[in-house]
Parts: C-alpha cells; sequence; structure tokens
C-alpha cells in the first residue's frame, strides 16, 4: 500500500508561504513576566557593543517556560534566547565556552518543545524573524520586510536574513503544486504533472532572481568580519577559540561539551524539499556517480545518502524534518518522467526546465559565496601578513582565527570542502536531466555566470598561492585551495 500524501497542516506547514509560520512571528511575548528578555532584546545591540551583555546576562534570573503557552510564544522565546547566547558566546574579545543556566536552563526546555538543538539556526535567524512593513502587502516582497532581532543593529545583517524570508515566502506555493503533482502522478495524468513542473520552473526563476538582490544592501566585508562572527557555532572552531564546544549550564554540575552547527541555508527545508521532490540525488563530496541499481532507483529519495544534508535537517523544526521524510517516501516525479520521457516530450522538458533552474539558482549561490567569503578572507589574509601581531592577539574568534595558519589542511562542516561541496550539489542537480540534450546543456563549462560586476566577473585569472588558505566557516574551518570556502553548506 503507498503511503499517502502528506497533508500540510499536520506539520504547521503553510500552503500560501512554505515553512514560514502562518501566524506571523511575534514582535513581543504578552506574558509581562519575560520582560527582562524583552528588554535584552531591545538593547542587544548596545549591550553588545559596549561589552556589557554578558554581565546582564550573568545577573539574569532563571525564567521559566510555563508562561509560553501558544506555538508563536514558543518561537519568540527560542529566537531570542538562541540570539542572547550567540551574543554571550561570541561578543567579547575571546569566546566564552559556557552559556549560564539563565540561558541554557530556559532554552533547554524550549528547544525540546520546538525538537530542535539549542543554537541559532536558520529557523531563529529567518524563518521566525521577520515581520511585514504594511500589514496588507504580501511578506514575498523582499521590499516589505523587516528583522525583529539582529547582532549588529545593521541593514547589512537584516537584509541578509530577509532575502532568505522572501525567498521562503516566494517558494512556499510550490510545496502544494509539487504535492499535486505526485497525486497526478499516481493517477497517470501526465498533463497535471506537466503543468505544475512548468509552473514550478517559473517559480524557481523568480527565487534566483531575489537571490542576485544579496548584493543590494549587504555589504560583503561587513558581512565577513562583523555579522558572520555571531552566526558561529561552536562544532569546529578550535582556531576561534572553543576546542571542545559549548557547555549549556543548567545548574546540575553535570553538563558536558556539545559541539552544534551555526545556522546555514542547508537547513532550508525548502531548499531540500526541491531535490527531493525532483528525485535529485546527493552525493558525498568528490564521490563520482555509479548507475543505480534498480532497487536504489525505488528508493533514491527516502533516505538523503549525503550525510552531511540528513544531518543538517537535525538542525530543522521537527515537524519540517519529518515532513522531508514523509515526502521521500512518496516523490515519483522522476520515475514518472523517465518511464514516459520516449513519448511524452512536453513531461520531459518541463521537468529538465526545473533542473534547469534548480541548477542556476546554486550558480547564483556559489557566486555569492565567492563575493561575500573567498574573496574577502584572500583581503584579509593580505592584510594580515602586513599587520603586527600586537594588533589582534587580544582578540579571539571568527574573524580572526583565519590568520593562524598552522594548521595547513582543515575541512569544513562535517568535513565538507564548502566550494567543491557546492559545486558537485549543482552539477548532481543536472545529472537527473531526462534528456541527453538537456543534460548536456547544463554541464557544459563556462567562464563567466550572470552579468554586471557581481555575477558576469572578470576573465579569469590563475592565482598562485604558496600555501592553503585557512578559513572558518560559520560552523566550522576548511581550507581554501582557490575553490574553498562558504557562505554556507548548501
Amino acid at each position: 500500500m503507498r503511503p499517502p500524501i502528506p497533508i500540510l497542516s499536520d506539520y504547521g506547514i503553510s500552503s500560501e508561504h512554505g515553512f514560514l509560520p502562518a501566524v506571523l512571528p511575534l514582535t513581543i511575548l504578552p506574558d509581562p513576566y519575560y520582560n527582562k528578555w524583552e528588554s535584552i532584546a531591545t538593547n542587544l545591540q548596545n549591550l553588545i557593543l559596549s561589552k556589557r551583555l554578558r554581565g546582564v546576562i550573568d545577573r539574569l534570573p532563571v525564567l521559566s517556560t510555563i508562561g509560553l503557552e501558544h506555538d508563536a510564544e514558543w518561537r519568540r522565546a527560542y529566537m531570542l534566547l538562541t540570539f542572547f547566547a550567540h551574543g554571550y558566546i561570541w561578543g567579547g574579545d575571546t569566546p566564552r565556552d559556557r552559556v549560564p543556566p539563565s540561558i541554557s536552563v530556559p532554552l533547554l526546555d524550549i528547544c525540546k518543545h520546538l525538537e530542535i538543538p539549542p543554537v541559532s539556526t536558520y529557523a531563529a535567524s529567518v524563518l521566525w524573524n521577520f515581520k511585514p512593513l504594511f500589514i496588507d502587502e504580501d511578506i514575498d516582497d523582499l521590499d516589505n520586510l523587516a528583522t525583529l532581532l539582529t547582532f549588529t543593529g545593521s541593514l547589512d545583517e537584516s537584509w541578509f536574513y530577509l532575502v532568505s524570508v522572501a525567498i521562503e515566502a516566494r517558494g512556499g506555493p510550490i510545496i502544494p503544486l509539487m504535492l499535486t503533482a505526485v497525486a497526478a502522478a499516481r493517477q497517470g495524468d501526465s498533463a497535471t504533472v506537466t503543468r505544475c513542473l512548468r509552473a514550478f520552473a517559473e517559480r524557481l526563476d523568480d527565487l534566483g532572481e531575489l537571490l542576485r538582490r544579496m548584493h543590494e544592501s549587504c555589504d560583503p566585508s561587513f558581512f565577513y568580519r562583523r555579522i558572520r562572527t555571531f552566526l558561529a557555532g561552536s562544532k569546529n572552531m578550535v582556531e576561534a577559540g572553543l576546542p571542545h564546544g559549548v557547555i549549556y549550564d543548567d545548574g546540575t554540575g553535570k553538563s558536558q561539551y556539545v559541539q552544534y552547527s551555526g545556522p546555514s541555508n542547508a537547513q532550508s527545508s525548502l531548499i531540500q524539499f526541491f531535490d527531493i521532490i525532483l528525485g535529485v540525488e546527493h552525493r558525498p563530496t568528490g564521490e563520482k556517480a555509479d548507475p543505480p541499481s534498480e532497487s536504489e532507483r525505488e528508493g533514491r529519495s527516502f533516505v538523503p545518502k549525503h550525510n552531511f544534508i540528513r544531518d543538517m535537517r537535525r538542525y530543522m523544526p521537527g515537524p519540517h524534518a519529518r515532513f522531508l521524510n514523509d515526502v521521500g517516501a512518496i516523490a515519483n516525479i522522476r520515475e514518472f518522467v523517465e518511464s514516459r520521457a520516449a513519448s511524452d516530450r512536453p513531461l520531459s522538458i518541463a521537468y529538465d526546465a526545473c533542473l534547469a533552474m534548480l541548477r542556476a539558482f546554486r550558480d547564483i549561490h556559489i557566486a555569492i559565496v565567492t563575493r561575500y567569503i573567498v574573496l574577502p578572507s584572500r583581503e584579509n589574509r593580505a592584510r594580515s601578513r602586513s599587520r603586527s601581531p600586537e594588533v589582534v592577539r587580544n582578540r579571539q574568534n571568527l574573524a580572526t582565527a583565519s590568520k593562524n595558519e598552522q594548521h595547513k589542511k582543515v575541512k569544513g562542516t562535517g568535513g565538507t570542502a564548502l566550494i567543491p561541496f557546492l559545486k558537485q550539489a549543482r552539477d548532481e542537480t543536472s545529472e537527473s536531466s531526462v534528456q541527453t540534450w538537456a543534460k548536456k546543456f547544463m554541464s557544459r563549462q563556462t567562464k563567466v555566470s550572470g552579468q554586471g560586476d557581481f555575477f558576469l566577473g572578470k576573465e579569469e585569472k590563475a592565482d598562485t598561492l604558496d600555501e592553503p588558505v585557512i578559513e572558518h566557516g560559520l560552523a566550522g574551518t576548511w581550507t581554501m585551495d582557490e575553490d574553498y570556502g562558504g557562505i554556507c553548506n548548501y
């Protein structure tokens, strides 16, 4: 018996805005009991700037979660406390490896309720951290969005989060659309599947245009040196000052070190949904494709083969992760298209168009990674060579960690080399193409991508480095030999 097609409301997913909450995130917790949390949130940037946040949190009483009732309240509490925790860890000259009970005790309780780790995630910084400027306008309009909380108080940081919010909102209708396609495929309704795939491809193109807007209001240098420091997790952060990870002190005296990744686009349930519904398979970085066996072909989407992608589901809200697992059990679009490739050309073209648009979206992402991480990291490395060691010796965090060149070969989050991972994920997207000409077209090698200063770029030149550049991602470290680096791992 075939599994039933998931019902979105069972997973807290909106048919209009996807994984964004159906009810807008709260701008304040309604119970006055939590006014102390809200007061810190109101002054968070100033407390970080004055380096007084740690003192305030150390004096903060341990508040109970008993006053949290509706899901929106739990989500806001989680967002607040993870921002506080990251500000506490990274908001000084050197990082702190112990989060005090005033934050840890309620945060651990909240995380059990939401089924999510006690660390800042994509959900905290994006999904539950926005508000519309005008309530009568849609939230898929990037110019109608504002953040609820940031570490720096800058437009750059807000824009960095809000681009993803707009993408989530604009991409939300794709979810019910493609579940309709799955149902149609079960009935052999090729016309409906084709129509859904065409609409999917058009919407993917819209998402790419939104992603291109990242450079409008987010300065790469400011992002690299100021914003990403606070987004760091506690995993693979030896050089940044957290050799063992972080202790979430629950007051029992038995708390142990834990290590978590920081927020990453790999934690976007929407992007993972695209791959699952289209039957795109991802392999460990560097692994070549092998012809699938019949048994593998039948269950290709149920469990991601790539350990990092599977691990990132741990950082999604529990219901969202379960939804992806359940969609993997019913995804049938690729098999349906392959079975009719010889007889239904419009269907094949529509499917390949979706893959082409998804690949183009990943191309844009790679270009952003290059501008916001790879190039600034090279500038940072060159600048560090000309500085006196005394200039930065008293500071230790993600921004200064790359100056330590003792370790020559350091991998990224989960052992993944970031840029090769992104490029392989892009190339794997086109491997699923049905038509031979489409596969060749998407696999062509080009020297430039996009247009203008950001995307067209200049003619590639060899940039010889006499040694690897050590760089640190949001949740770990990696070695940059020309192609290594990234804002996130997806």
